[in-house]
């Protein structure tokens, strides 16, 4: 059975003390599957993040969009201007290639790797966030809590 990587949002926008480590972790990763997708958050003018929460980063035409890895030959970036990155293009992707489950990592797991773990979910795919892959630029409680919140989610065996 084929394997897929997600890596979510490991873009220079979303890299600091917290999350620093990251990069490094899923560039060396990525060489361990057939599919790889990293996903790239694009932050519009006229989105709800600049309009309801006042976030303004990782606007179009920055270096804060780059991802923060080098990724290998052959990976499928997919730009996304909300939370997840699941729809039907994504998921014919996945089917097109026989792949019934997905590795999730990335930034921020309380966030986008949640959404994106639900969404796979509740299209009937199997979600495994790696644990030691993910992080947050908020505090260590919230990672945690995070974590424990998408076992609720998703199953506690989906958590490795």
């Amino acid at each position: 059975m084929p394997k897929a990587l997600l890596i979510v949002d490991v873009q220079n926008g979303f890299v600091n003390e917290k999350t620093k480590h990251i990069p490094r972790l899923v560039e060396k990763l990525q060489y361990n599957y057939d599919l790889v997708i990293a996903t790239r958050f694009i932050n519009l003018p006229d989105s709800p993040f600049r309009r309801l929460i006042k976030w303004n980063r990782l606007s179009p035409g920055t270096n804060e969009i780059d991802l923060a890895f080098k990724p290998k030959e052959g990976i499928v970036v997919v730009d996304k201007y909300i939370y997840s990155c699941i729809d039907e293009t994504f998921l014919r992707l996945l089917e097109d290639k026989g792949i019934e489950a997905v590795d999730i990592c990335g930034i921020d797991t309380d966030i986008c790797v949640t959404k994106c773990a639900v969404d796979l979910f509740e299209r009937n795919m199997t979600p495994y966030v790696l644990r030691d892959y993910c992080a947050t630029h908020a505090d260590a409680d919230i990672q945690e809590a995070a974590l424990v919140i998408l076992a609720r989610y998703i199953g506690k065996s989906q958590i490795i």
